[in-house]
């Protein structure tokens, strides 16, 4: 299944809910920053980390944008930022 670049970031209102967002999305995340994370996922890890998301927000007061970068629209980064890559990895569960 192909994997796409998203740029994932978040506006969560209450520490505890915060934190419990931050530690799901660094499973997901290849790298980041504050609120703004980079994540390489195909269909299936999506939704799931969405599903993840949505069992800590509260979604009347929190909210999270997946925003998809194209391969067509190449990514361009300022100053001493890594180009963003999906790396091999092996999973251990």
């Amino acid at each position: 299944m192909t994997r796409k670049l998203y740029l994932v970031a978040y506006d969560i209102r209450k520490p505890k809910r915060l934190r419990r967002a931050l530690h799901i999305l660094k499973d997901y995340a290849t790298s980041g920053q504050k609120s703004v994370f980079e994540c390489w996922l195909n269909a299936k890890e999506k939704l799931a980390l969405e599903s993840r998301l949505k069992s800590v927000l509260n979604l009347n007061s929190d909210s999270v944008l997946f925003t998809s970068l194209r391969k067509t629209h190449p990514v361009r980064s300022l100053g001493i930022a890594p180009m963003p890559e999906d790396t091999p990895f092996i999973y251990l569960g």
